[in-house]
């Protein structure tokens, strides 16, 4: 989150559009130097938060075009607000793909800095492991990934009976037969883009729906892209309604996601952008999980279970995105769970 005095320089620059540092330092209410102001521009800068124009003396401040997309947002004061009082953008943003998310990178360079230290363990740790001990651990974060992404869904099983139908195939009692297959279809397609470790290289809308099927199959779910409305529980957020617009906006996205050259960004927004485009009927977001890991295993990076996310957290976070195009919160929980997949599997 920004401190109190991060936060006064940004609303003077929001107030004032292009400012000099100078302007900035008359106008600032909280005692600060000079020297520490320029710091804190830099530092701004630095997170996309602000950009500049000009140069040396003439350098001028204002809002970065990323910053409704990177700035901090405290999530529970968020949500303190009931669904029909929040201040949401209603429809699809189809400039969030188009001219922003391809202009600006999402990580800052310490948040890259912090993920790439984190793969560099993961690799290091994955050289000392036998095939035998590497695919006991990949298959225990399988398990979790199963469980995690269909408990967020609503799925009833616990982790330790997902274990036994996923081991044994043997069912607990009181739950339905649809959320065994739930289950079951997770680990088909986890093992699919493990035997596949290019198919999603590049990403295309005829792949996702591929992950999709398998993800749905034996389900009373639609295979293919939507052609009608859908709704989402817990915002007044409207995805688009119209087939040949979904198909135009996930060819976007998968341009995106292939034009981008970092790994984790790549990841991070096949996980979002999905989940907002919602394509299908249903499993929205049981597939971007999916896609999202095959964009990281398919580059021998640390796959990510979810396993100790809340789900309310994660739906909270994800209802953000939909309703601000801010993925502030989402991607600190993309990060903490990179962090436990390293340093619990491998």
């Amino acid at each position: 989150m920004l401190n109190y005095r991060e936060s006064d320089i940004i609303e003077i620059i929001k107030e004032k559009g292009e400012c000099s540092s100078k302007e900035v330092f008359e106008s600032i209410t909280t005692l600060v130097s000079y020297a520490t102001l320029k710091r804190i521009l830099t530092k701004l800068t630095a997170a996309n938060l602000v950009e500049t124009k000009g140069k040396g003396k003439g350098t001028k401040y204002l809002i970065s075009s990323s910053y409704e997309l990177i700035q901090p947002i405290d999530i529970e004061l968020y949500y303190k607000k009931e669904i029909d009082e929040r201040e949401i953008k209603g429809s699809f943003n189809f400039h969030l793909i188009t001219n922003i998310l391809n202009k600006y990178n999402i990580f800052t360079d310490t948040e890259l800095g912090k993920l790439a230290y984190l793969q560099d363990n993961y690799v290091n740790n994955v050289s000392q492991l036998t095939e035998t001990e590497y695919k006991k651990e990949l298959e225990r974060l399988s398990i979790d990934l199963s469980w995690k992404s269909s408990q967020i869904e609503g799925n009833t099983y616990s982790l330790l009976e997902t274990e036994r139908l996923l081991k044994k195939k043997e069912t607990a009692s009181g739950k339905t037969k649809d959320e065994a297959i739930m289950l079951l279809n997770h680990k088909d397609a986890i093992d699919f883009i493990v035997e596949n470790p290019d198919y999603l290289t590049p990403i295309s809308i005829s792949k996702i729906q591929d992950i999709h099927c398998i993800l749905i199959k034996e389900l009373a779910i639609d295979k293919n892209l939507r052609k009608r409305r859908v709704g989402i529980s817990g915002t007044n957020y409207r995805p688009l309604d119209n087939e040949f617009q979904i198909t135009e906006a996930l060819n976007s996205a998968c341009e995106l996601i292939n034009n981008k050259r970092n790994i984790f960004e790549k990841a991070l927004l096949a996980i979002v952008l999905i989940s907002y485009i919602q394509p299908f009927i249903d499993g929205n977001k049981r597939t971007a999980r999916i896609v999202s890991n095959a964009v990281l295993m398919n580059n021998n990076y640390c796959p990510i279970s979810y396993r100790t996310v809340d789900s309310i957290d994660y739906k909270k976070a994800m209802l953000l995105f939909y309703e601000q195009n801010n993925i502030s919160s989402f991607k600190e929980i993309f990060i903490n769970q990179f962090e436990f997949a390293v340093k619990t599997y491998f």
